[in-house]
């Protein structure tokens, strides 16, 4: 691997040449050398470069190829929302659960070991789901398929902080980012295409192959054993991480379900109980899993948080738009898959600006830029997605969120990267994970247990309000209240009212995505506050990151003596 290489002034022998440089030049001259630093990229930079996205690119079309299905997984299995939320969080729970552990791991035992074992393990993960005979299995699989993604998906980003540095990592993460996010955008398409001539479970068998493929390019052109750690790894703090993250992701799902209250609170106690067991073995760990001083920096801390809200807001919007699409606007499966098709372009589009805005205006104007159209985006999704929705509202909608994504994703990442020893790019990676994936977890979470609350709400005030609220049983209202799917299949039954019913269902359909889309806004508004007052501006931000380059290299020079 070609190191970044900092180019040092050599003072002259004779003590009182003009050109001598004090030791305060000196270190001014390092500075600037570090915080100006020499582009460097791996042999077959092309080559490696497409084999790490073709890997995340198995992970994001799984992340998404299940939003679009859900209506068919419901009426398949007369699943309620609360099961369906599950189904579609189910991947990025396992990914989220398992990214901190798997990427120290990796640090540890090699970066291509993990990614080639979480490809191989993609495999019989996706069949598992394809061939699921039941929910729970579903959700089995799409779980094992998070864990497998955890393996492989953060490691490619550790690969790029470890192969490139200066502006060419920057351009190398603006493409990992943008094309990543650009198929998990197109996930939605490939799905209903597949759904206009399979059943549902050919949304998760498609990635048996893409697998296979990013296997062998991963075998051939990945180097081995990069600036790896030889630290033991805190195993210890590994299972914390994975039992906070879990509790809080099932904890959030399971708090609106009837009489799964006390179920919910358990988990989200578990939850802060080992977000506060992590950060005491993190304290107290010769060789932590996760470096807390490291992580409180803050380029780092705001730039993990202000990426968990955005990519959230991103999972979060399609999660709600896929299902508003198939079930108020009755698109077809791929209908509603091309109509998510803005969003993936103007990420492509926008990611090449966005790294020139990160070197050019810092990357706190370019989070805060991308978090104006994020917010326009959800603003359009909340005053024009309604049942007279033209498609120009749906493609407006997206659009919006597409360019703050393909803003925001850039700085985000580098500002993770940049901000952690390469020996600990894994921390950084995993971060990086995290703010899609947690974010998305959480998001959709969130969003989906608005959903179910305000749908069932309305629903019963429906029901309530109605002339023949009488004749309605305990077990029809059940039915009507558990989901869409589950009232359109009632309606069936009852020819007689299927119209009112389905436009029933459609407007309380509305009143729950309408919470999600304030809830959408609300957290955005909050991310933009910490980004704007936590976050250093340009010139500092250059200062901190130098410094804590300097930091990286010393480290490695105290590793490698020779």
């Amino acid at each position: 691997m070609a190191l970044m290489r900092v180019t040092l002034p050599t003072p002259e022998a004779d003590p009182g040449h003009p050109n001598r440089m004090t030791p305060a030049a000196r270190d001014a001259s390092i500075l600037r050398a570090m915080a100006e630093p020499e582009s460097t990229s791996p042999a077959r930079a092309g080559l490696v470069l497409a084999a790490l996205i073709a890997v995340s690119t198995v992970a994001n079309l799984n992340l998404a190829v299940a939003n679009v299905a859900l209506p068919d997984i419901g009426k398949a299995f007369d699943a309620g929302q609360t099961e369906l939320n599950l189904v579609a969080v189910g991947f990025s729970l396992g990914l989220a659960a398992s990214v901190l552990y798997l990427g120290a791991l990796g640090d540890r035992y090699g970066r291509k070991q993990m990614v080639l074992a979480g490809m191989a393990l993609t495999i019989p993960a996706s069949l598992l789901a394809g061939l699921a005979g039941s929910i729970e299995l579903l959700f089995a699989g799409r779980l094992l398929g998070g864990v497998a993604a955890g393996m492989a998906y953060p490691t490619t980003l550790a690969l790029i902080t470890a192969l490139w540095s200066g502006p060419a990592r920057t351009k190398s993460i603006a493409l990992w980012s943008s094309i990543g996010g650009a198929f998990a955008s197109l996930g939605p398409l490939v799905a209903g295409f597949l759904l206009e001539h399979y059943d549902w479970g050919s949304v998760f068998l498609i990635t048996v192959p893409l697998a296979a493929i990013a296997l062998g390019l991963a075998l051939v052109y990945i180097p081995a054993h990069v600036n790896e750690s030889t630290d033991p790894v805190d195993n210890l703090g590994g299972i914390l991480s994975v039992v906070m993250v879990a509790a809080l992701v099932l904890g959030i799902n399971f708090i609106v379900v009837p009489n799964a209250q006390a179920a919910a609170i358990g988990l989200l106690i578990i939850a802060l109980a080992g977000i506060g067991a992590f950060v005491l073995r993190q304290r107290r760990a010769p060789q932590p899993l996760y470096d807390l001083k490291v992580a409180g920096r803050p380029t780092f801390w705001v730039a993990a948080v202000a990426g968990i809200i955005v990519f959230g807001s991103l999972m979060g919007a399609m999660f709600i738009g896929q299902q508003f699409l198939q079930n108020v606007l009755d698109y077809s499966t791929i209908d509603a898959g091309l109509s998510v098709l803005p969003a993936a372009v103007a990420m492509v589009i926008v990611a090449p600006r966005s790294a020139k805005l990160v070197e050019e205006r810092g990357a706190r104007f370019t989070l805060l830029f991308g978090y104006v159209f994020v917010a326009l985006g959800f603003l359009t999704m909340l005053l024009l997605w309604d049942q007279d929705a033209q498609y120009w509202h749906v493609a407006l909608g997206y659009i919006f969120v597409g360019i703050g994504v393909g803003l925001a994703g850039t700085p985000a990442s580098r500002s993770l990267t940049g901000s952690v020893p390469t020996d600990r790019a894994g921390m950084a990676s995993g971060t990086a994970d995290l703010q899609r994936d947690l974010g998305g977890a959480i998001m959709q979470s969130i969003f989906g247990a608005l959903l179910t609350a305000g749908y069932a709400a309305a629903v019963g005030k429906e029901i309530a309000a109605s002339p023949n609220a009488s004749k309605v049983t305990d077990q029809v209202q059940s039915e009507l209240t558990k989901s869409f799917s589950s009232a359109a299949e009632t309606a069936k039954q009852y020819p007689q009212y299927q119209d009112a019913i389905i436009n029933g269902a459609q407007t309380a359909f509305l009143d729950g995505d309408h919470w999600a889309y304030l809830a959408g806004l609300v957290a955005i508004a909050l991310g933009a506050i910490l980004v704007s007052t936590c976050f250093p501006k340009h010139e500092r931000e250059q200062e901190l990151l130098a410094e804590y380059q300097r930091d990286s290299l010393a480290r490695a020079a105290a590793s490698n003596p020779n």
